[in-house]
This record gives C-alpha cells, sequence and structure tokens, in this order.
C-alpha cells in the first residue's frame, strides 16, 4: 500500500509559486538576450532558456491543479529581461550571472540535487558570455574607467589642495582648467607612446616573409628549421617533429607551406588599435573627469559651497565608475563603487589636509 504523498502547505505552494514565477521570467531573459546574438552565443542563450523550462516543468508538476493565478517574478529578475530588451550587453549577463550564483535551490529540499546544479553551470555558462563581451570592449573599457577615474582623483584632490591655501577663487579656477589640460594631455601622450611600442614589439616579433620563403630552399638532412621552432617555444622533440612534418608537406608539392611554415609557430597578434584612437579617447575620458570638480567655480560658486558641490559631483561619479567596474567584473557593484568612493575621497582628503598645512605656514 502507497504511503500518499503529505499535502503541501500555503507557505511551501507560495514559495513554489514563486519560483515558477522566477523560472519563466528567466527563460524570457535568455530568449531576450538571444534575439540580440547570432551564431553560437544565440545558441547557447537558447540552450540556458531550454534549461530554464525544465525547471519550470518540475514546479508545475508539484503544484498541479494549484498553480493560482500567475506571478510577475522578482523584481530583480523582471528588472534584468528589461535591462536586456533596451540594451543585451556585458552587463546584462554579468548581473545574470550574479543572480544564478545566487540561487536557493542547494537549500531548499523541494528542488532536485540536479537543479541546483543546473544553477551553478548556468552561472559558468553566463561567466563564459560575460568574459567574452569584457574582452571584446576590454581596451575602451580600461581608458574609460581609468581615464574618467583619473581625471576626477587627480583634479578634485588639486582643486581642494589649491582652494586650502586661501587663493582666491578665479585661481582655483584656473589652477582646476590647467589641472585638466595638462592631465589630458598626458594622458593622451602616454597612451599614444603605449600603444604605438606595443604595435611596434609585436611587429618585430612576426615571422619574416622572406625567411619563410626560403624555407622550401633548405638542406633537408641538414638545417635549422627545427631551431627556429625551439627558439619560439617547443621543446627539441616537439621542434624536430613539426621541422619533419613541415618537410613532408613541401615534398608533398604544397606550396602554399611556402609561405605560412614559420608563421604556424607564430601566436595570434593582440589587436592593440591605433594609437591615434587611443590617445584620442585617453585626453577625452580624462578630460571628462577632470572637469566635473571644476563646474561649481565655473558657475561662479565659491568658498565652501563650491567645494561641497564639487565634493558631490565627484562623489556620485566615483561611484558610478565604480559600480561599472563592480558589473563588468561580476564582483559586487555597491562594495566596488564604495571602494572607488573612498580611495577618491582619501586621496582629496590628504592633498587638502596637505593645503592647510601649508597655507597656514605661509609656503
Amino acid at each position: 500500500m502507497s504511503i500518499p504523498a503529505a499535502v503541501p502547505t500555503e507557505r511551501q505552494l507560495r514559495r513554489w509559486r514563486g519560483y515558477l514565477a522566477d523560472e519563466r521570467v528567466e527563460a524570457a531573459l535568455y530568449q531576450q538576450l538571444a534575439q540580440r546574438k547570432t551564431g553560437e552565443e544565440r545558441e547557447i542563450l537558447l540552450g540556458l532558456a531550454e534549461a530554464e523550462k525544465r525547471h519550470e516543468s518540475h514546479w508545475l508538476d508539484l503544484l498541479g491543479d494549484r498553480v493560482g493565478r500567475p506571478r510577475a517574478g522578482s523584481v530583480r529578475t523582471r528588472l534584468l529581461v528589461l535591462l536586456a530588451r533596451r540594451f543585451g550587453s556585458v552587463f546584462v549577463l554579468a548581473l545574470a550571472q550574479r543572480a544564478e550564483a545566487r540561487s536557493p535551490y542547494d537549500d531548499d529540499a523541494d528542488a532536485t540535487d540536479r537543479m541546483a546544479a543546473d544553477e551553478r553551470i548556468h552561472g559558468e555558462v553566463l561567466r563564459g558570455l560575460a568574459a567574452r563581451g569584457r574582452e571584446r570592449l576590454a581596451g575602451t573599457f580600461r581608458a574609460a574607467v581609468f581615464g574618467a577615474n583619473d581625471g576626477l582623483v587627480s583634479n578634485f584632490a588639486l582643486v581642494l589642495g589649491v582652494g586650502a591655501i586661501g587663493v582666491p577663487p578665479a585661481t582655483v579656477l584656473a589652477t582646476g582648467i590647467a589641472g585638466l589640460l595638462a592631465g589630458a594631455l598626458s594622458m593622451g601622450a602616454g597612451e599614444f607612446v603605449s600603444v604605438r611600442s606595443q604595435r611596434e614589439l609585436l611587429s618585430a616579433s612576426r615571422p619574416d616573409p622572406e625567411a619563410n620563403a626560403a624555407v622550401p630552399h633548405l638542406d633537408v638532412d641538414a638545417n635549422e628549421l627545427a631551431l627556429v621552432y625551439r627558439a619560439r617555444g617547443e621543446t627539441p622533440e616537439e621542434a624536430a617533429a613539426h621541422a619533419r612534418r613541415t618537410f613532408a608537406r613541401l615534398s608533398a608539392t604544397e606550396p602554399a607551406i611556402a609561405t605560412t611554415s614559420l608563421e604556424t609557430v607564430a601566436d595570434e597578434h593582440e589587436a592593440v588599435g591605433s594609437p591615434w584612437r587611443a590617445a584620442l579617447s585617453s585626453f577625452l575620458f580624462f578630460a571628462s573627469g577632470a572637469i566635473i570638480p571644476v563646474l561649481p567655480y565655473l558657475f561662479g560658486a565659491t568658498g565652501i559651497l563650491a567645494v561641497v558641490v564639487a565634493a558631490v559631483l565627484v562623489g556620485v561619479a566615483l561611484l558610478g565608475t565604480g559600480a561599472v567596474v563592480g558589473l563588468l567584473s561580476g564582483g559586487s557593484p555597491l562594495l566596488r563603487a564604495l571602494r572607488q568612493l573612498g580611495i577618491g575621497f582619501g586621496a582629496a582628503i590628504v592633498t587638502y589636509l596637505l593645503g592647510l598645512l601649508f597655507g597656514a605656514s605661509g609656503i
């Protein structure tokens, strides 16, 4: 005689209905993201949507005829769907990754072990997709965040330090504008030199085309081709086998090998972009941050009012850049925002105190 299943409590039913609503919204989220993707990424996101539908079926089976009225799902998940419709970017993937990592199924006896494992793996899938997006915008993101943050902190500290000495507001304004221009030009020049040097280094590492053309004319029994492969990181055994394969293909009359045999061991070169574009981006990003602490003085504010307004504006901007770093890194946006705020204000306070010291001593 079979034991009848226990009648679920009202609390269980509410929790199951909440899970059901979340699974439906998460499936819609992945389908929405898939609409903005193509190829492999689209297939992966659609696969995640199918997995969420399997979880949906689990809760439907448990609820039976007690599903009740459709629920909207959690505010967090609905917000992700809204963001996916508007942007469909790496930011949404990073947020979804964090959401999957906080799945309640690990501690819920009504969810199966497979469902808990699925949610954990979903987080890793989203981590991989988000990593692809981070790689695509890594250079631009680095220039934007670090350039704007440098402009915010350095010029805010400069304006506070000079203002603490007791100079007239016009002098503070002139100093802030000078700091903006000097810092932006320095950032642009530094980025230009950095990118240009990196391109030159990569160019120097590429195989010489003339050396490639010489490969078919080497003595098969006595040559240095294996040494080339060893110089590029292969072990003696791997290099010898690689050289044998190269000559075997040459003897099979493959003309194309003459221009590719040496390049096959060269790593893919990083796309570092244009030095002029990098310089202009760094200039503009630094200037966009550096102008913020100067704005109160541009509009005629003086004294403590100008300092307070500048501090508020810079604080909001620092929180914003910190939150963006948190989103893209998969970390907590709040913690990253507070860290950015603490570092920025810490530097400004030290400079302000030094300005008070110098002003009091008449330096």
